[in-house]
This record gives C-alpha cells, structure tokens and sequence, in this order.
C-alpha cells in the first residue's frame, strides 16, 4: 500500500536552537558553578537570574526579535549575561572589536544599520560618545556600568525580579542571528550572516569532534566578542564552568591555571608562544590542564612540538574561518605527532559533519598532494554576506563555500595549509607559497616567528622576504635561513632577502598582519619603501 502524504504542522520538526541549548545548558547543571567573577562564583541559576533580568531590561528599551544591536567592552562577566539576553531576545547581534579604531567601528554600525550600543564604560565611554555623534542611526546607548554617555544596563537589570527562562520559537532555521565582521585584510569588511542552522551546528560538531575534559574549567583569556564566546554554551551543555580574564596577560593566564585548576582553554599561537617563553613558567602549577585548544592562525610546527613535549599531549586543533565558523577540520591530540613535522603542519581532518573539498579554479577536485582551495557545503556555512550580494555571489560560486585558502592533501585525509589565495607570491612565474617558505624557516632553533611577503622586484616581478623575530641569545644569519630553504624547497622558495626585527605586527586578532608588513616594503606605486 503506497504512502499517503501526510499533513504535519511545521513545528514538529522543529530543531533545538542556540537560545534553546542556552536554557537547557542553565537548567539541566542549575546547581552547579558555571561562572566565576574574581573571588566570586556565580551557578548556572544565578546567572540564568541575571540574564533574565537584562532580557527584561532590554524589553523596557524596546529590544526585541530582529532589533540590531551591537556590543563593545573589554572581556567582563556582564558581557556573557548580554549574549543570553541577545540570544533569548532574537535580536541580531555584531561585536565590534575593541581594538578597532573609531573609523572601522562606525562603519560596522552604520553598515549593520545598529540601533543599540552596549558598552563598557570603563574603557569605552568617550568612544560610544564618539560613535554616537558619527553615527545617525544609533539611537540607544546602554552602558555596563555607571556613564554619562548611556543608560546603566547592570543598574536598569537590578530592578527586574528573576522570571524563568524561555527560549523564543524560531520559525525560520535561515534567520539572521548576528553579523560578524571579516578582518578586512581587502577592503571594507564584511558582515558574515550568521544564522539560527549554523550557530546549532557549530555546537553540535564541537560537543561531537572536540575532545573536551571529563570536568570542564574553561579559561577565557581571548576577546569574548570572537572566539572566546564560542566556549560558552558548549562549555555550560557539559555542566562545565568558565572563568573569563579582562585580556590576555601571560601571567595572570599561568595564575589563573593554577588557582582554578583549570582544565582547558583556547589560545592563537602568538599567545602560546609568549607563554613558553615566560621567565617564570616554571614557577606556576599548570598540570590541571588536559585540553588546549588553539587555531586561527598557523603555529609553527617546532614551537608547537615544544609545547607537546613541555605539557604533554594536551594539544587540540581547530580549522575554520568567519564564513564557516571555527570547525571546517581538526587535529586531534592523538593526531599530534612530534615525530612527523609534517604533520604538525597539518589542519587535520575534515569534520564529517560537512562536505570539504579541495578543487581547482574550474571547481575540479585535485588529485592528492596537489594544492587546491579548500571548499566546504555544509549547514555551518554561512547565508551570505550583508548587503553585498556580488562578494556573496563569487563566495558562493558553484554551490560552494570557497575559504580563500590554499591546501595539500595526503593520503590520510590529512589537510597542509600552504596560504590564503591572495597571498601566494608569483615571482619568475612561478608560484610560491608563503606559509610553505615559513614552516621551513620556522624549524631552525634560533627563529621565534617568521612571516613571509613578495616585495617588489625589478627582475622577478615578486620576490620572496623573510621577516625574522630570533629568539633571546640566538643568532643565525640571513643567507644560512635562504639556504635552508632552498635545500628544503628549492631555489625559486629561498628568500631573496630576510630581514630581522623586533616584532612581527599583529592583527586585533593576534595573527600576522601580512597587510601591515606589505605596506612596510610597498608604495603606493610599487615602490620600495623602509
């Protein structure tokens, strides 16, 4: 007897959402510590209390489902009960970075078409002033704390009593959740649309693929409005708790460790580096720790064998990008091999919770080992860009997300980044990929960082420059590096030039700020500049 089609009301199929996971994260562990605030301990009912009260708070300022809103404050507690309350309010939420400058956070506001402001007086209040009088949409300033600038949000939330938590019902998986803006290494940024389906996803593929302790104490030392606020709910889901540092300072992170005992955080290799370089690391008991979760730039492959062979096989890694956040592959601890640096190299594997290929400019797979754009589908991926439906378009072309960086893949499944598309060098006609000259400069003992550009060259066009921190009391000379690279990689790889410095710029998000360093060696007209 054939299926007769059957009626079904649309809300039965309905999936758990972000602010559903929140509610359920907060009820199930209700009793137990979920954050830490100094010397104070907050349960997952306080803090469902305070996000709560801030939800009513935004209510009596009109905020509500779709309501534009954007928050911008150093890493504070309060930061976290404003996402509960964003989540559980529908609104659509950005972040503006706080190292951005005025010119870049207005634009974001006004781009977003942001009505409301949260921000952190303590740091911020002359510039939400600022940003008030440049921006002609903002309509609503709430300060987290004491201000003349804006409206006292903690003080506004105090005067609301407690009322159970209930998560909005959300019609549409494909609805506009929040807007994260790209680095805007080209160009203006981007608003990346994040949805209902791709925020529900993301914590589904970390609670499945990501190894995290038996008890979770998560340390929160990177800005909360990106990665940071990613640990949350995943973190809350598992019964954990969180402690969340101001900023990153190499010593408070090593005393937190040890005060709390904390068993797992995040950290972009920069801040990994600074940590194994503390003069005083061995002072601090770090033996809690069983998870470091570490990503959004690429670690030196040395350093990182380093860091395994000082704490041990505790090393998690995460590939992803803004368009496809944080998870598009992953090297697990036991994938981490201080043997093979090749490996180490590596970002892991595709997730198979997405579909990852690495093709050709005519959307061909490569063959293995031959480099190819990483190009994932997949419900992580994000709904477009906002307002700009031609960068969507070429994001998108084919049906595919393309993440703009170049890889190799082995036999294994295994994925080496060798560099994002618009930074390969052509120099003699030949390509040359930064991040492959780097990892080999990477492996000699006396180099701490290194970044690698193409700078202006009369005979090849492009040529190929190593930026060299050393380490303390280490020397080696330039010519040594270039021909450990030609030996490694050949002639056309070998820098034409290293240069030795200080200190390699840094993006607000702690990467190598390749755009920064170009404008160092090049003109507005191509020319050499010092």
């Amino acid at each position: 007897m054939p299926n007769a089609d059957v009626s079904t009301p649309p809300e039965l199929h309905t999936a758990a959402f972000m602010p559903d996971l929140l509610v359920a994260a907060l009820n199930r562990h209700a009793d137990k510590p979920a954050v830490y605030l100094g010397d104070e301990v907050l349960t997952a009912s306080q803090v469902a209390a305070e996000m709560s009260r801030y939800l009513q708070a935004y209510g009596a300022n009109g905020i509500g489902e779709g309501h534009p809103i954007a928050m911008l404050s150093k890493n504070r507690p309060e930061v976290l009960f404003t996402m509960g309350a964003n989540m559980l309010s529908a609104t659509r939420s950005t972040s503006l970075h706080p190292m951005a400058s005025l010119e870049d956070q207005a634009y974001v506001l006004e781009d977003a078409g942001v009505e409301t402001l949260v921000f952190d007086p303590t740091a911020f209040d002359e510039r939400a002033a600022e940003l008030r009088d440049r921006v002609p949409g903002l309509k609503t300033l709430l300060s987290l704390g004491p201000s003349e600038v804006g409206t006292d949000l903690i003080a506004l939330a105090k005067t609301f009593d407690a009322l159970p938590l209930a998560a909005p019902v959300i019609s549409d998986p494909n609805a506009v959740t929040g807007l994260t803006y790209t680095g805007g290494t080209t160009g203006k940024s981007k608003g990346v649309m994040q949805t209902y389906r791709s925020g529900a996803t993301l914590t589904q593929i970390q609670l499945a693929e990501w190894e995290w302790p038996e008890d979770t104490r998560f340390l929160i030392a990177t800005p909360l409005s990106h990665a940071g606020a990613a640990f949350f709910v995943p973190t809350l889901l598992r019964g954990g708790c969180i402690v969340v540092l101001p900023g990153f300072d190499p010593t408070a992170v090593l005393e937190a460790i040890q005060k709390y005992k904390i068993t797992a955080t995040m950290l972009v290799p920069t801040m990994l580096y600074i940590l194994m370089d503390h003069p005083k690391i061995d002072d601090y008991d770090l033996s809690s720790l069983e998870t470091v979760y570490y990503g959004a730039s690429a670690m030196s492959p040395t350093r990182l064998k380093e860091a395994i062979e000082r704490f041990g096989s505790i090393f998690f890694q995460f590939f992803g990008q803004s368009e496809c956040g944080m998870t598009i592959s992953v090297l697990k601890k036991s994938e981490h091999d201080i043997n093979d640096l090749d490996r180490l190299a590596t970002c892991g594997r595709a997730v198979p919770w997405l579909k990852v290929a690495l093709l050709d400019d005519d959307l061909n797979e490569v063959p293995d080992g031959e480099p190819g754009e990483i190009c994932v589908r997949g419900p992580l991926v994000m709904k477009g860009y906002w307002n700009k439906p031609e960068q969507t378009e070429e994001a998108l072309k084919g049906g595919w997300l393309h993440t703009g960086d170049i890889a190799r893949k082995d036999s294994q499944g295994f994925m080496t980044i060798v560099d994002r598309k618009k930074d390969m060098i052509v120099s003699g006609g030949f390509n040359v990929f930064p991040r492959e000259v780097e990892d080999v400069i990477g492996t000699h003992p006396a180099v701490a960082q290194v970044a690698v550009i193409g700078v202006p060259d009369e005979k090849w066009g492009e040529a190929v420059k190593a930026v060299v921190v050393l380490r303390p009391d280490q020397t080696v000379t330039g010519d040594e590096l270039a021909e450990l690279v030609k030996a490694k990689k050949g002639a056309v790889h070998s820098p034409k030039s290293v240069d030795f410095v200080d200190a390699i710029p840094l993006s607000a998000l702690g990467k190598p700020d390749k755009k920064a360093l170009r404008a160092l060696y090049w003109g507005d007209a191509g020319r050499m500049v010092n």
